[in-house]
C-alpha cells in the first residue's frame, strides 16, 4: 500500500529561529521531540548524514539533512515500511515559519495492518506533540493536543 501522510503547523517565528530549535533534536536538551510522553529519539553520532537511529522500535538512517531546510530519514525497521519521512522548513515571510513532517512509504501486507491500527494513530499523536511542544517554546498559551481513546488505548497495552 502506499502511505502518504502529512502534517503541517505555521510558526510565528522566522526560519532562522526554528532551524535553530531543530539542531536540539536528539539532544538532552531537545525543544521539539516530546520526549516526556513518547520514546527518545536517539542517533549514534547525532544529527549528521548516514548516522542510524530511531525512536522505540522504529528505526531509521539519516540520508538527507540540510539545517534551514529538511532533516530526511530512510526507514530501516519497522519490516515493510519501504520509504522515507522528514522534517521540512518553509518561510513564509520574515515571522512565519511552515514546518512539515511527511512520510511516504510503501508497506506490504503486515506493515499495512500495523501502519492502520497501530503506527499510524501512534505516529499521528506524536507529531502534533511535537508540534505544539516547538510552538509552545513561543507562546505563554500552551498547545496540548488531545490524544483518542484509540492512542490511549494503544500506549496502555503497550506499557503492559
Amino acid at each position: 500500500m502506499k502511505v502518504i501522510n502529512i502534517h503541517t503547523r505555521i510558526i510565528n517565528q522566522p526560519k532562522k529561529v526554528i532551524s535553530e530549535l531543530l539542531t536540539t533534536l536528539a539532544t538532552k536538551d531537545d525543544l521539539i521531540w516530546p520526549k516526556e510522553n513518547w520514546p527518545a529519539i536517539r542517533f549514534k553520532n547525532g544529527i549528521n548524514l548516514n548516522t542510524k537511529g530511531g525512536h522505540g522500535p522504529i528505526k531509521y538512517t539519516i540520508e538527507e539533512y540540510n539545517l534551514e531546510k529538511i532533516i530526511q530519514f530512510r526507514f530501516t525497521k519497522p519490516k515493510g515500511f519501504l520509504g522515507i519521512h522528514k522534517f521540512e522548513l518553509k518561510e513564509l515571510n520574515n515571522s512565519q515559519t511552515e514546518i512539515k513532517h511527511i512520510i511516504d512509504i510503501n508497506t506490504n501486507f503486515r506493515a499495512t495492518l500495523n501502519w492502520i491500527f497501530i503506527i499510524r494513530p501512534l505516529h499521528d499523536a506524536l507529531i502534533e506533540d511535537a508540534f505544539d511542544k516547538l510552538e509552545n517554546n513561543f507562546s505563554s498559551n500552551k498547545k496540548k493536543a488531545k490524544w483518542s481513546f484509540w492512542v490511549k488505548f494503544i500506549r496502555k497495552i503497550m506499557k503492559a
